[in-house]
């Protein structure tokens, strides 16, 4: 552990609990972490595994109030809330993405958004995203998949950024009972609060009525991010 781990005070600053509540999660295995000298002690990239797991198996609600946990904790260079067509230009939207494969699309999405300047080596990026998908898939069960990097790789991005593709049809990609995934955002952060800030109101995104529908029937890259604009305006 290191100093720059939560203890109980510090963990239950950051997601708004009290001590205690921290401490009986703790005890109950619902929060990862170690006891030492009898005190609990938090890694701080678990706890962040935890959340991106927790948002992933969450509904439209409790992903509000978890953006808004996460917002409270924003990095000084970000004074307002995340919006997803903030981070998602007309340019690094890919309509189609000629990929059939899941290697493919991996290897196209981090080359053309290399291409904009975002991304400054697509080979290493596209290695992290394999690795994650090896890890763990990260396609869902509505034919989206929200391809990131297990850990942030700030030593090639230089501002966080989204990428979206759509493919002409689904792919197999890993998804839940082997749904096929036709819908694939990449999300580039500089870092572990901003990565599940963007998460968690992504997330929030794709749950929104229509709003894939919308994106499947996108002819070109401006009408898919006005359908995400116009979205992601809807949220509160």
């Amino acid at each position: 552990m290191t100093d720059e781990d939560f203890d109980e005070m510090s963990l239950a600053a950051y997601l708004h609990l009290t001590p205690e509540q921290v401490r009986r999660m703790a005890d109950r295995d619902r929060l990862p972490g170690r006891r030492i000298g009898g005190k609990w002690r938090f890694s701080r990239p678990e706890i962040h595994q935890w959340f991106e797991e927790k948002i992933g198996l969450s509904d439209e609600q409790e992903l509000s109030a978890v953006e808004k946990v996460l917002d409270r904790h924003m990095e000084p260079s970000l004074d307002e809330a995340i919006r997803i067509s903030d981070l998602l230009t007309i340019g690094n939207t890919y309509v189609p993405l000629l990929a059939r494969t899941k290697n493919s699309v991996i290897q196209k999405i981090c080359e053309q958004t290399a291409a904009t300047g975002n991304l400054w080596d697509p080979e290493k990026m596209a290695e992290a995203l394999l690795n994650r998908e090896e890890l763990h898939p990260t396609a869902l069960g509505n034919g989206v998949a929200l391809l990131h990097p297990r850990r942030p790789l700030p030593s090639i991005i230089g501002d966080p950024f989204l990428a979206l593709g759509i493919t002409s049809s689904g792919i197999p990609f890993g998804g839940p009972r082997g749904c096929l995934t036709d819908i694939f955002f990449l999300i580039g952060s500089t870092d572990e609060s901003v990565h599940l800030r963007v998460l968690a109101r992504l997330s929030r995104l794709i749950q929104q009525p229509d709003l894939l529908d919308n994106l499947r029937g996108a002819k070109t890259p401006a009408e898919a991010w006005q359908v995400i604009s116009e979205a992601d305006e809807k949220l509160e």
